[in-house]
């Protein structure tokens, strides 16, 4: 081979295979940071079926009405504080996780899944009440975004 086609050969491949080359590893970049994204919210849907699991092992709270329940006991109301404080704590590491102002189509769908449960479960009077103490030192803006739906859905 002469100079000529190595010199050849290297401007081959500075003008073709190399941007392609970048341009395959930005592609699995993306690819790669997709499907950590599809994990982070698999992972925190799991959490909350395990939390729906807990829920349906205390049909006395009847937590899944939207009136607070009567007439509960000190036990019965630990356990409820319990169960919110869980329910809160799943709630903010959905938001650090999975929330930001400028999301794409299909992180934003997947965000008012949980912005769904948070209204939801905002819809409870004993929930919304117990929300000030339930809130104090999460997240701020967690905290004021929660407190948003939660006046919303008082309406």
């Amino acid at each position: 081979m002469t100079l000529t086609t190595w010199e050849l050969l290297s401007y081959i491949v500075t003008v073709v295979a190399l941007p392609f080359a970048i341009g395959v590893f930005l592609f699995e970049q993306r690819k790669a940071h997709e499907n950590e994204e599809e994990a982070t919210w698999q992972q925190i849907s799991d959490a909350y079926i395990d939390f729906l699991e807990v829920v349906l092992a205390n049909p006395d709270l009847k937590l899944r009405s939207q009136r607070a329940t009567p007439d509960l006991s000190d036990e019965q109301r630990e356990r409820m504080l319990v169960i919110f404080d869980m329910l809160i704590s799943l709630f903010e590491r959905a938001y650090l996780l999975l929330f930001d102002t400028q999301m794409n189509e299909k992180r934003r769908r997947r965000w008012h899944s949980w912005e769904d449960y948070m209204r939801e479960w905002s819809q409870r009077e004993d929930f919304r009440q117990r929300l000030p103490e339930l809130l104090r030192g999460e997240d701020p803006d967690f905290a004021h975004y929660l407190q948003r739906l939660a006046k919303e859905e008082a309406r």
